[in-house]
């Protein structure tokens, strides 16, 4: 890949609790200025997102649910509708990971199921926090992502004690053939980005992108 094509792999984020809207309008400056594939931002800036990227062909992505997962179903369903009628294009919903250790898959499928049905089309991205899993847990979660007909599962907040790990992104590969994946967590070079890449991921989420991209220029 050329820098360009890279870069159309990232997604742009900014998720620190005190960021300022001056920040987030930087951000989406530096998303249109490498060309990213979103900005990635928490819900209360979607439409100050939007506004920024509009006609510029980078995304506005907004995080639901974040960072643990453990608001109830129509809460996160309310934060995803909400951040979509405020111009988001997508939407980065974490999976309640307590209630898929516990075995309610019926509950797990009724967030899911929530989400997407008020996104109007936006694309979902499922986190499912994968320090946090067991292989076999982690499988689980991919194929209950793809059934919901979310369009990613993504491995981590970056706020668990772990972030993106390979092997993750090759296990969900292998075994929920045709589900796409989104890395992140704790990737801020080029090489470590690479090897999400080359291991199956086809969106990177990290704060690094400008780092990441700029040494390929």
């Amino acid at each position: 890949m050329d820098a360009r094509e890279f870069a159309r792999c990232i997604d742009h984020t900014l998720l620190r609790p005190d960021a300022t809207e001056q920040d987030i309008l930087n951000l989406c400056d530096e998303a249109v200025e490498y060309g990213f594939a979103s900005a990635c931002v928490a819900s209360c800036w979607a439409g100050t997102a939007k506004k920024r990227l509009e006609d510029s062909g980078v995304k506005a992505c907004c995080v639901v649910g974040f960072p643990f997962g453990s608001a109830a179903p129509y809460a996160k369903a309310s934060e995803a509708w909400a951040a979509v009628d405020s111009g988001a294009d997508e939407v980065d919903m974490v999976m309640n990971f307590g209630y898929l250790k516990s075995g309610m898959i019926g509950e797990i499928r009724r967030e899911l199921t929530a989400v997407v049905a008020v996104t109007q089309g936006a694309a979902v991205k499922v986190i499912i926090e994968t320090c946090y899993l067991t292989d076999e847990e982690k499988v689980l979660a991919a194929r209950l992502v793809k059934d919901s007909g979310a369009a990613y599962v993504k491995t981590s907040t970056g706020y668990g004690p772990k972030g993106a790990a390979v092997e993750d992104v090759t296990l969900i590969k292998k075994e929920v053939p045709g589900i796409k994946i989104k890395a992140s967590g704790g990737i801020r070079t080029y090489e470590d980005a690479k090897k999400f890449i080359d291991a199956g991921a086809s969106r990177i989420g990290t704060s690094s992108g400008p780092k990441i991209v700029g040494g390929l220029r």
